[in-house]
Order: structure tokens, then sequence, then C-alpha cells
């Protein structure tokens, strides 16, 4: 379901808070346990200072860049990196490596979220009396229960989540309800704890903390979740976010300043392993609480894994991914399940339990990939804001500003856990470098395939298709196309017509594949080019919708068959004109030849792409082409042929010769 963007409904507001705020709603679990875990003490210092920069982040980061800013970046209701990237690639052609970079980094994103989230939650187990001996953090018993929860998490994505989706935002109101009244609960025994919000305690704790400026690494988990907020745009729209976002962000900072308030009246040096999280819940209400908190975390996985899809989707149709199989679980727009996506994150997450077996260890290399993928729409927005919203040069100069310098600040202060997170650091390189090989190869491809006047060709083609000595290969074939002009055809189309298996056919279709700019864009034009025996079809799509060519062709057919615009001829008339169409794509499939030399660069790019080639999908499955319809031809690619063959002819002897 989608949402106008100019007005709010309940429906809408509930939805935005099971699927929007799933990451920064469950950041309350680790993020102040981990600064003054961190910081090494509990003072009034350290705790006010922690609560200032929390609440400050939550106002500069997530409401004044992502609420009020970045929503403003829709693309027809859609959000995300690539939704940006769509709208302003125009304005650089080498805007495509921050989305890229962006897109990865947000992608990694995906192996810490779930496994912090639902980690932090049932170590709150270890507060139950009784469980005390047998919930210990680290132990097997605690990872056994994380990684089986996560199993069946990724299981169930394979069904959509439609049966349980409507039951997400008022589980979510809950659980945002939970956080303001624990945190009311403390507050009223230190009322003070509300000066901590003054912005001077944190800048005092930056400055004179021994650790200062590093616990910023720490004080980032708060807001982890905004960029995914911003991918979110198209399922809520944006004013049910920007009201709905009032609500979340008082109960996370009630939540913050109760937690706060039990750390100081506690009058203890250290938290001494305990969660202030669960601390500030009463006992008779710890059990059903860390049950709450263990579905918020499932939720808001299930949230991120099901962005992680979406990206993928993206990628896919702007050409940043390799065709993979897609499937649509149920019959909401936008709801996409890829499997093989499903279990590289799966056993992402499960590297991560095991590898760092508490939340205290994930926290620590937790942050990093999340402040490059900022950076990267902080980099974007400058165009967005300049050129496309039309902003001033120095309103924009002094927003960009901002963003970078606290980005920065937090970059730097995460990048000191890139050895606690090396694990992490090979997950995104390959997703990156995926991403930039896939790019970087179809770029090289194109632009090395040759294109020819298709009018030149007009007198041989009617030629072969009245040639009745020769055997009909099919009444229509169909060939894809990537010439962007109507009066030019690949060469290798004229080629495969005449110089491989001679194809002769009443009509021969050429169907070109272009990506629109909105996101769920469905068009199509039809164009005759020769007398009924050439056609041209355009598909214009949106970068969200799946290309299901030979679905789409057929309804085009029958459409122009109603409207006797073409004649099908029927072999068999006893059957019906629309059931018996006699079609064969053929789908030209390139392979490196052998004959290449290649620099450094373009060896690596072109060897790793058809490398990845193999684990994708084939054209004819990834435009959803039956496969007794489909005729693969393999053509050979030459990017730079070998020009420098030393062979030395030897004159032999007839002696030699003799045998």
């Amino acid at each position: 379901m989608k949402f106008l963007n100019n007005r709010a409904s309940v429906a809408g507001l509930l939805i935005a808070l099971g699927i929007i705020y799933g990451d920064i709603g469950t950041s309350p679990l680790y993020t102040l346990q981990t600064i003054l875990t961190e910081g090494g003490r509990v003072d009034k210092e350290l705790v006010y200072g922690s609560i200032s920069c929390i609440f400050w982040t939550l106002t500069l980061q997530t409401t004044f860049k992502y609420i009020f800013i970045t929503l403003q970046a829709d693309n027809h209701g859609e959000g995300g990196v690539f939704s940006l990237y769509s709208l302003v690639r125009r304005f650089g052609k080498n805007l495509v490596y921050p989305a890229i970079i962006g897109a990865g980094t947000l992608l990694a994103d995906g192996i810490i979220t779930p496994p912090i989230t639902v980690t932090s939650a049932i170590e709150g187990l270890n507060m139950v009396k009784g469980l005390e001996k047998h919930i210990i953090p680290g132990n097997t018993l605690v990872i056994e229960i994380v990684a089986l929860i996560l199993l069946l998490l990724f299981i169930f994505q394979r069904f959509g989540t439609k049966i349980v989706g409507g039951s997400f935002g008022p589980f979510m109101f809950l659980w945002f309800a939970m956080l303001g009244i624990l945190g009311v609960s403390q507050i009223i025994h230190y009322p003070q704890i509300f000066i901590a919000l003054n912005p001077v305690y944190g800048l005092e704790l930056l400055v004179q903390h021994p650790k200062g400026f590093w616990l910023l690494g720490a004080v980032f988990l708060c807001t982890t979740g905004a960029e995914a907020l911003y991918s979110d745009l198209g399922h809520c729209g944006r004013k049910n976010i920007q009201v709905s976002w009032i609500f979340v962000k008082s109960t996370l900072v009630l939540n913050y300043l109760g937690q706060g308030a039990w750390a100081l009246l506690q009058h203890k040096q250290t938290l001494d392993g305990i969660n202030p999280f669960f601390a500030i819940v009463p006992g008779w209400f710890l059990l059903p609480s860390i049950m709450i908190a263990t579905a918020a975390s499932i939720i808001a996985s299930q949230a991120l894994i099901s962005g992680s899809f979406t990206l993928i989707s993206e990628a896919i149709s702007l050409g940043f991914w390799p065709r993979v199989k897609l499937k649509y679980p149920t019959d909401i727009r936008g709801q996409i399940y890829i499997p093989s996506i499903n279990w590289i994150l799966f056993t992402g997450c499960l590297l991560v339990v095991f590898y760092f077996r508490t939340s205290e260890a994930m926290t620590a290399a937790y942050g990093f990939s999340i402040t490059v993928a900022m950076l990267m729409t902080t980099f974007l927005m400058f165009y967005f804001l300049r050129y496309i919203k039309h902003y001033p040069f120095w309103i924009v100069g002094a927003i960009i500003t901002i963003f970078v310098c606290v980005e920065s600040s937090f970059f730097v202060a995460n990048a000191v856990k890139l050895l606690k997170r090396l694990f992490f650091l090979v997950f995104e390189i390959g997703l990156i470098t995926t991403m930039y090989v896939w790019y970087n190869a179809r770029k090289i491809t194109l632009k090395l395939l040759p294109f020819v006047y298709i009018k030149d060709y007009f007198d041989l083609i009617e030629r072969l298709s009245n040639d009745k000595s020769i055997p009909k290969f099919a009444t229509h074939v169909v060939y894809l196309t990537k010439a962007g002009s109507h009066k030019q055809i690949e060469k290798r189309i004229i080629e495969s017509i005449f110089s491989h298996t001679t194809k002769r056919a009443d009509i021969y279709w050429l169907l070109n594949i272009g990506r629109a700019d909105a996101p769920y864009t469905m068009d199509y034009s039809v164009e005759p080019l020769l007398n009924n025996k050439i056609m041209r079809i355009d598909f214009r799509l949106g970068f969200r919708i799946q290309p299901k060519i030979g679905v789409m062709f057929r309804k085009v057919v029958e459409e122009m068959f109603h409207n006797k615009e073409i004649y099908l001829d029927n072999r068999f008339p006893v059957l019906n004109a629309n059931s018996t169409h006699d079609f064969r794509f053929v789908i030209l499939e390139r392979f490196l030849s052998y004959d290449n030399e290649f620099t450094f660069r373009d060896g690596f790019i072109l060897n790793t792409y058809f490398s990845i080639i193999k684990l994708a999908q084939s054209d004819s499955e990834a435009y959803g082409i039956d496969s007794d319809q489909a005729v693969i031809e393999k053509v050979p690619l030459v990017v730079a042929p070998v020009t420098k063959i030393n062979l030395n002819r030897i004159k032999y002897k007839n002696d030699q010769l003799d045998h």
C-alpha cells in the first residue's frame, strides 16, 4: 500500500511505526550501555554528556537531515539511495560511484542489525530470576537461541509478510509506548535529568573526557536506522513518517533519560555488566518486556531484510547487479523475495553471531558501514538541493557542511573499529566490487556494440521473408535490441538473421527495454518499420518493475491483433487465434573471446564480469521468456584484439617430411 505524501492517516501512521523505525526503535537496548561501558565509569558528567550527545544526534542527524531535508528527495513517492541517484544522475556521470558505495555499505548493515538486536533482547533473560545461571552473554545457549530465531526469520521470508504485516504497526506502537513509560518511571525519581538535554554537556564530554571524541562511535548507535528510514519512504509517505517521528523521538528520549536517571541513582562507578534498559523494568514486568523486546528486534530485522531485497531489485533494474531470481510471495506491490540474497544475509548474520558471540562485542564493530552510507547520501543530496530544488548555493553549502562535519566526525570515531570489523569489510568490499564490476563491464560491452542502419537491410529482409524456398524458422522472430535510435540495429542481429541459421519469418520484432526514473512506470510504444515485416516495441519500465518481457510482449501483440494492426498467421484454424502464436525469441549471449589483450583494469572487470554471469540468471530467465520459445546464440566479445603474435615459419627439409 502506498500513501499520499501530502497527508497523514491513522493507517499510514501505524504502518510507519511498523516498518520505518525498527532499527532506531531498538537502539535503546544497547546504546547507552555501550557509551557508559566504553566511558569507563558512571558519573554525572558521563551520563549527562552521553544523553546530550544522543539527543542532539537524533535532532541534527535524524530529524534535521532525514525527516526534514532528505525526505524531500522523493522519486514519485519512493526513497533510498538508488531513487536519489535516479533523480540526480543527469548532473554528473560519476555520481554512480557514491550510489554504489552507499548501497553496498547499507546492504552490509543487513548482516549485523538482526544479530545485534536479537542478541541484546535475549541477553536480557539474564536478569530474570532463576535464569541468571543459564542465560550468560556469549554462552552456547544464548547463541543457539539467537541462531534459531534468525533461522526462522529467514525461512519465513519466502512466504512474505502479508499475514503479520498488519500487526507490526500496533505492536511497535506498544513498544514505543513501553519505552516512554519505562523512562518516565525513573525520571520521576530524578527529574533534574532533563538538564542533560543541554548541548553544553555533550560538548564538555567530547572535550574533557579521556576518550572524549572517540565516544562518538558509541553515540552513533542511536541513529543507525536513519538511512533505512529514507529507503522506506515509498511504503508510508513523507507526512506519515514526519508525524509519527514526533511520537517516536519523544519516547526514545524519555527512555534514554530514564536509563540515565537509573544509572545515577545507583551511585556506582560501573554498570557491572547490567543493561540499564532492562534494569529500569519492574521485576514483575521483566519477562514480558523481554518478549516484547525480542519481537521488536525481529520486526526491526524483518524491515531491514525486506529493504535489502528492494535495494537489490533496484540495483538489477539500474544495471548494478547480476540478474538473479526474484519472487513475489504476495500480491502486495513492492514485496519481493530474493532467495540468493536471503541466504547470503542469513549466512552473514550467523557468522556474526558465532564470531562476536555477545551484543557488547557486536556494538564495538557496529556503525562504520552506516556512516559511509550517510556520507554518500549527503553527497548526492547536494546535487538534489542545488539543481532540482534550486536552493541558493550558500544555503546548500551551509546545510551540506553541517551534515559533512557531523558525519565525518562519526566516520573518524568509527574508523578505529576497522580492526574489530575486518569480517564486515570483506562483505562490504565484495558487494561494492560486484556493483562496480557489473556497471563498468556493461559500459565496456555497450561501447563496443556496433550498430548499423536498419534501412540498408530492408530489401534483404523482405526478400528473405518472401522466399518460400527457405524453410520458415518461425512466424515471428523476436530480438532484444539496445539501439536507442529506431533507425539503427545491432550488427550482430543482422548477422544472426543471415549468417547463422537463416531465420525466415513473417514478422521480425525488435524489443527495446528502457528504464524510467519513476519507479512504477509501465509504458510502451510500437512503430512499424517495414510494411508489417519489421516491428519495434519500446518498453519504458520503472526501476522497481520486474521486466517480465515474455508476458508483456504477448499482451502487446494481443492488443495489436484485436486492433487489427497485425495479422497472426494461425496454422491451425480450429484453435483460437490468440492461443497459437508461433514466436521465437533469439537471445544473443556474449562470451569473452580468447582473441583479446587487455589492460589490467579492463581484464579484471571483464573476467570478473563473465565469471559472475555464470552464477546469474540467463537473459531468457531474467526477462521471463519461456524456454520453449527461446533460442540461444553465442556471440564472441572482442574488446582488444591481439595484434602482436611473433610466429616464425621454419622451412623444413625434404628428409624431415619423409614420414
